[in-house]
């Protein structure tokens, strides 16, 4: 018996060390976003618009701030988006963290305006879109909302996930934010 014992503690304790020796799988941690800024230039010249979303205290607390500039109807824009984390200090630039894992990011973007389109004009590695740059089209005169949505590890390859439709992407929503428009 007490062979068995022996023999039952040296594996135990085989065990335990193999098992302590791992170092464990930390899994990537979401983006802290406070802050959000859609620029659209227009390419025949004219007003740049600003779409701007501020929530430096995060979820909770103070409400979060969005300012908007109306577009004008008939107009070809240039958009960027810059993401901040403004809790940082520091301000952290989250734009550069999208950049270097652009894989692993894709902004959505809808718009219940008729006649206000965006097209993506920025790819990843695998030739799949990003969002950080685009093309934002109006045509009529007319009001609605625009949300941006950045997510997270979406599946690119998933149906339509290339040509904006969100439904199919999965992964994780690191910010989501809907904006007023007014285009005139």
């Amino acid at each position: 018996m007490n062979k068995n014992k022996s023999l039952f503690f040296a594996l135990a304790l085989a065990l335990l060390f193999s098992a302590c020796k791992r170092d464990p799988k930390v899994p990537n941690e979401q983006e802290v976003i406070t802050t959000l800024v859609y620029t659209l230039t227009p390419s025949g010249g004219g007003t740049t618009a600003t779409f701007t979303f501020r929530d430096v205290d995060g979820d909770g607390g103070n409400s979060p701030v969005l300012t908007t500039t109306n577009l004008q109807a008939n107009t070809t824009y240039a958009g960027a988006v810059v993401l901040t984390n403004e809790q940082a200090s520091p301000t952290e630039d989250v734009t550069a963290e999208i950049s270097e894992e652009e894989d692993e990011h894709q902004f959505f973007f809808s718009s219940t305006v008729t006649g206000l389109s965006v097209a993506y004009n920025d790819r990843d590695s695998n030739n799949k879109p990003i969002g950080l740059a685009t093309t934002l089209t109006t045509t009529d005169a007319g009001t609605g909302q625009l949300t941006i949505i950045l997510r997270h590890e979406p599946d690119k390859t998933a149906a339509n996930v290339s040509s904006g439709d969100i439904t199919n992407a999965g992964g994780a929503t690191d910010i989501e934010v809907t904006f007023d428009v007014t285009v005139e």
